[in-house]
């Protein structure tokens, strides 16, 4: 047919400006697969009716822009204007500027790892973070592994395999895309022992269960969601308590990383305050109210966490130097208490005093033409998913979603919410005056 033969060459694809950067790049070379797929979908789409262009160049500049969408698309930085401080879907925590400097400093040299410079001999990256680790929590011993879910896993497999992990049905959580607690339960190779009712469960339940083949009883955070009403759980002193006295391990997955308790979270468990309660292994996130790079933490008496890291899997789910490298940097952070409300960017969001939020929100609205309006923020991450954080956010009229979507695909990407024909521009996730600046400049453009 006539629009095929329209078509151009592979040579001549690559000769249009659209994809000069592109070729620059990554060279000819690697751009000619992506050119070659282009023009076998555009041949397939102009075979079942697609509208051809108007002649040759028209076809050149459309193959070339299918090319360039096939190329994986970069990382991109998002402004979030969401109200969502540990947003999961834009990467939780962003870093503290030390994280992203000891990175920067390790990521383009090679680093001393796995290697005592001391003596010259092999050492372990776990000696980077370890002390750390304990020092925070004031356990025994700590390790790291490369997220939350893989602590869990590595630690029902080095204490529990072939062997009995009782939890209240309570705590029958299921966490990000899908992935549920008895099913991890299951790859670790322990078996699962549910005690209590799903609003009810008291410590004589786990007492009645604990039998010879119970290797351990675990309490997991409820993490995104609350049972309220007629509830009863059992708090890990009592647990850890029944634990010492049938020489049961004990271990809290408290979920979200708060090391120590803080006025701003009331009521979200924190790693110190378990370990003092007695618990014998703790499991948290690196990547939520930590502050850090994605990663598991794992912290605890000193012969459990040795068993721990020498299990096979400890090698699979081990931690990367960047994180590490991040992770250091955060928890050196941590070591003082009242700097780290201002050093840690999730810290620093949570604790801003509402009138800051405000002073944003007006001078973003004064910028737009738009209305600050007062509403509620939510700290993410599976931490206090029932507290609303007083905030102020930027509205402006968008019924049907297209500023939006304007300012979500172009450069830099801002994402907000729409609420009741609304886009509001929420000020308390801005990192800075800098991003209210950034997203005055998106919305003008925009109109």
């Amino acid at each position: 047919m006539e629009a095929l033969r329209r078509l151009p060459a592979v040579d001549q694809v690559l000769t249009e400006p659209l994809l000069a950067a592109l070729v620059r790049d990554l060279g000819p070379a690697a751009v000619t697969p992506l050119v070659r797929a282009a023009l076998t979908l555009r041949r397939q789409a102009l075979s079942d009716g697609a509208e051809p262009a108007a002649d040759r160049a028209g076809e050149q500049l459309l193959v070339a822009a299918i090319a360039l969408g096939l190329d994986a698309p970069p990382l991109r930085t998002v402004i979030n204007a969401t109200g969502v401080i540990v947003h999961t879907n834009l990467g939780r925590a962003p870093l503290a500027p030390e994280a992203v400097a000891a990175v920067t400093r390790t990521a383009g040299a090679y680093a001393d790892l796995e290697l005592d410079l001391t003596t010259g001999q092999r050492g372990s990256r776990q000696s980077h973070v370890r002390s750390a680790i304990a020092d925070l929590t004031g356990a025994e011993s700590g390790l790291a592994v490369n997220n939350a879910a893989g602590a869990l896993v590595l630690t029902l497999a080095a204490l529990a395999r072939d062997r009995e992990v009782i939890v209240s049905r309570g705590q029958m959580i299921e966490i990000g895309d899908g992935f549920r607690l008895p099913e991890i339960m299951a790859q670790a190779g322990a078996r699962l022992i549910e005690v209590g009712a799903t609003n009810r469960t008291r410590l004589d339940d786990y007492a009645r269960a604990i039998g010879p083949d119970t290797a351990l009883l675990l309490r997991a955070h409820p993490s995104n969601f609350r049972v309220v009403g007629f509830v009863e759980e059992v708090g890990t002193r009592e647990l850890a308590a029944l634990g010492r006295e049938r020489g049961v391990i004990v271990v809290d997955d408290i979920g979200s990383g708060l090391l120590q308790p803080d006025p701003d979270l009331p009521g979200e468990p924190a790693a110190a305050a378990a370990i003092a309660a007695g618990a014998d292994v703790i499991l948290f996130s690196g990547d939520k109210l930590l502050g850090g790079p994605q990663a598991g933490l794992i912290a605890g008496r000193a012969d459990l966490i040795e068993r721990i890291g020498r299990h096979p899997l400890a090698r699979a789910l081990r931690i990367d130097r960047l994180s590490l490298a991040a992770l250091q940097a955060t928890l050196r952070l941590h070591r003082d208490p009242e700097r780290l409300r201002s050093a840690i960017p999730v810290r620093r969001l949570i604790a801003m005093p509402l009138a800051s939020v405000q002073a944003r929100a007006e001078a973003l609205a004064a910028a737009v033409g738009g209305e600050a309006v007062a509403t509620a923020a939510r700290i993410g991450g599976g931490a206090l998913p029932t507290v609303d954080l007083p905030s102020y956010a930027c509205a402006l009229p968008d019924a049907d979603g297209a500023l939006h979507r304007v300012l979500r695909t172009g450069e830099p990407a801002i994402l907000g919410r729409l609420e009741d024909g609304l886009l509001l521009l929420d000020c308390r996730t801005l990192l800075d005056d800098a991003e209210v600046a950034a997203i005055a400049d998106r919305v003008n453009a925009a109109r």
